[in-house]
C-alpha cells in the first residue's frame, strides 16, 4: 500500500536526504519519495504503519521534521512485476553487454577476456556515474548497510572514486593483475552487507545506482556484486 503525508521542516536537498533515509530504516517500509516543495511524503509499505511511528523515525515529536495524517490519501497501490522494479539495471547490463559484445569481437568469435575487461569497464563507470549525481544521499543509503561504511562515515564516497578509478583501469588495461586483485577484494567486502541485508528480511533500498533509483535491496544485488567477483577471479586464473 501507498499512502501520502504532509511533512514539514524540510527546507534543502540534504533535509529531503535525511528524512528518506530515516524512515527506510523502519520494516516493512519499502519506497519513500519526498518533496520540501510540497511540504509532502509519499510511502509505500507491506503494511499500514500508524504516523506516530513514522514521526518517532523522524526524531519524535519536538523533531524539526513533523509528520501528519491531515492530508493523508491512500493510493491503489499496484504489484509492480519483477522487471518493472528493476528496469534500470537490466537496462544497463542489457547496453553494457552488448557493447562489450560488439568490443570483443575478433575474427568471427567473442575474445572472452576482452568481452570481460569491457564489461567490467562499463559497470563501474556507469555505477560510480550515477553513484556521483549525488553522492552524500550515496553515502547515506550504503551506511545502512555496507560492514565498512557502517564503521567509517567516509567509506561511502571513497567507494564511489574507487569503482570510477576502476572502471578507468579496466577500459585502459592498466595494471590487470592489481586491477582485479583490487576488484575481487573490494567487490568481497562489499556483498558480505548485502548479503547480510537480504538474509535478515531487511526493507532497505539497494544504493547500486545512487539515490537516483530507488531499488530495493535483494537477490538481484547479490548476483550484480557476484559476477564481478567472479569475473574479476577468472581474469586473474587466466592471465
Amino acid at each position: 500500500m501507498t499512502h501520502t503525508y504532509q511533512l514539514t521542516g524540510m527546507t534543502c536537498g540534504g533535509c529531503e536526504n535525511k528524512v528518506k533515509s530515516s524512515l527506510l530504516v523502519l520494516p516493512d517500509i519499502t519506497a519513500v519519495e519526498v518533496s520540501k516543495e510540497t511540504n509532502s511524503a509519499t510511502i509505500s509499505m507491506e503494511k499500514h504503519i500508524a504516523p506516530e511511528i513514522l514521526q518517532q523515525a523522524l526524531g519524535g515529536a519536538g523533531s524539526k521534521y513533523q509528520i501528519t495524517a491531515n492530508a493523508h490519501e491512500e493510493a491503489m497501490e499496484e504489484t509492480k512485476p519483477w522487471a518493472s522494479t528493476y528496469k534500470p539495471i537490466l537496462l544497463i547490463f542489457g547496453y553494457v553487454t552488448a557493447i562489450s559484445m560488439v568490443a570483443s569481437w575478433q575474427d568471427g568469435a567473442v575474445n572472452f577476456m576482452t568481452f570481460m575487461r569491457i564489461f567490467m569497464a562499463g559497470f563501474f563507470l556507469t555505477f560510480s556515474f550515477f553513484k556521483m549525481l549525488n553522492l552524500k544521499a550515496f553515502a547515506e543509503s550504503y551506511a545502512m548497510y555496507d560492514i565498512v561504511a557502517k564503521k567509517i562515515s567516509s567509506w561511502g564516497y571513497i567507494y564511489a572514486f574507487i569503482e570510477l578509478g576502476l572502471g578507468l583501469s579496466f577500459a585502459l588495461n592498466l595494471s590487470p593483475v592489481v586491477v582485479n586483485w583490487v576488484t575481487l577484494i573490494v567487490m568481497t567486502v562489499s556483498i558480505l552487507g548485502v548479503l547480510e541485508s537480504v538474509l535478515n528480511k531487511k526493507k532497505i533500498q539497494c544504493a547500486c545506482l545512487g539515490a537516483v533509483f530507488n531499488l530495493p535491496m535483494s537477490t538481484v544485488t547479490i548476483v550484480e556484486d557476484a559476477i564481478m567477483i567472479a569475473m574479476s577471479g577468472a581474469m586473474l586464473v587466466m592471465m
